[in-house]
């Protein structure tokens, strides 16, 4: 719960932004004559940026809870994004400061974004090293329903809003709520982890004096190949994640026209069938090995992403069904990727060693997702998205299959 909880709050901060993106990317960016992809693209541009960050925090913090405890690194994230989103919810617009407008936004994306590493880093190595022998796939889930509550609570207020409110209001003011809202909801996270229990023996250890301090890189020297398997996990995972979670409401509406208002509404309702898949496959993978889980995913994502996203229509139904169909595959990576990250590591270097490989993965493919599609949008070419998913799902696929080993079974070091 004291990491659930947690994540929550630091995912909704996270994706709030994608979810409003077409609403205050106006407000901040500097308009473009006869083009108005230019400032959502501008957008898309700041949040790539924001991923950027990811690799450093979960260098940065992974180190600092291996050193010192996961407990005292989730304390620090959840204040940074706090302090983030506040940020964004009180950016000024482009009319009112100029320039000075999306360098603030920037600035704070880069804060989330340095969050958002760490908290990967320590959360779910907090959550796997809690797990007791034969559940580690269970709770290593909860990262991801945590996480899509999180999606859910950004999701489902933005929809709110836009359904309430008029389209003027919702771009003058309407969008800035939910951050500041994340702002509020970082505190009672604060509250709650403050009560949570340490998890790492080996960081009490180095601050009795009893154990030497893990290095920065000690993981990447002692363990490359472990380093460098989580990047090939990781590469398809995170841009069909980010494609289908995040970017897939704004994608049917750049393609096909879709309604706005209705495709906030489609994305709220198939992440909570995607919430309720997590810990179901969590399970399922504690009984069948993680290898199945992954290379299923993999398969998915190779063959299906081209014909799914060619069936989006303006009908609600089409962009409802392509989610979920995705969504059911995609939970075959995301309901166990904390266990097998931290599976590969012993506990001296667990959190530096999971977090820092994932979160560069995620930057370079998953931040860069949406501007890829905006982009290709943009050059006449929506088509080849799709093939770019495809893609990166074959690299991942080959590893899943040649150099992956099953870690199921295998106890924590």
């Amino acid at each position: 719960m004291a990491a659930s909880i947690g994540n929550v709050v630091e995912w909704y901060d996270w994706y709030a932004y994608t979810f409003l993106a077409t609403y205050f990317s106006a407000q901040i960016f500097p308009p473009s004559a006869g083009n108005p992809l230019v400032p959502l693209l501008s957008s898309f541009g700041v949040f790539a940026v924001g991923f950027f960050m990811r690799p450093l925090g979960g260098l940065l913090v992974g180190a600092f809870a291996d050193r010192y405890g996961r407990k005292a690194a989730m304390t620090f994230t959840i204040v940074l994004m706090g302090f983030g989103s506040l940020l964004v919810g009180l950016t000024p617009s482009y009319a009112a400061v100029g320039l000075l407008a999306p360098i603030i936004l920037t600035l704070a994306r880069l804060i989330q974004g340095l969050s958002v590493g760490g908290e990967f880093a320590a959360a779910t190595t907090f959550l796997v090293e809690s797990a007791p022998p034969g559940r580690r796939g269970l709770f290593s889930s909860f990262q991801y329903v945590s996480t899509t509550i999180g999606q859910l609570l950004a999701s489902g207020l933005a929809a709110l809003l836009a359904t309430t409110l008029v389209k003027p209001d919702m771009d003058a003011y309407g969008w800035r709520i939910p951050f500041i809202a994340g702002a509020v909801l970082s505190l009672v996270g604060l509250w709650i982890r403050k009560g949570a229990d340490e998890t790492s023996a080996v960081a009490g250890e180095i601050q009795q004096g009893r154990a030497e301090r893990p290095k920065m890189f000690e993981f990447m020297k002692h363990h490359p190949r472990s380093a460098l398997t989580i990047v090939g996990i990781t590469i398809a995972g995170t841009v069909a994640y980010y494609t289908w979670t995040s970017f897939l409401p704004t994608y049917a509406q750049i393609t096909v026209d879709f309604d706005p208002a209705l495709s906030l509404q489609a994305g709220t309702v198939s992440l909570v069938f995607f919430m309720i898949l997590q810990p179901l496959l969590g399970m399922l993978s504690d009984r069948i090995g993680r290898r199945p889980m992954l290379i299923a995913f993999g398969l998915g994502f190779l063959i299906l992403p081209v014909p799914l996203l060619g069936l989006l229509t303006t009908s609600y139904w089409s962009l409802l069904t392509v989610q979920m169909v995705g969504m059911v595959f995609l939970g075959c990576f995301t309901s166990i990727s904390a266990a097998v990250n931290s599976e590969l590591f012993p506990t001296r270097v667990r959190a530096a060693g999971a977090g820092f490989p994932y979160s560069l993965t995620v930057a370079l493919f998953g931040g860069t997702a949406p501007l890829i599609g905006t982009a290709l949008q943009e050059a006449g070419n929506p088509e080849l998205f799709p093939w770019y998913m495809s893609a990166l799902a074959l690299i991942s696929t080959l590893v899943y299959v040649f150099v992956l080993r099953e870690t199921k079974d295998q106890p924590l070091r």
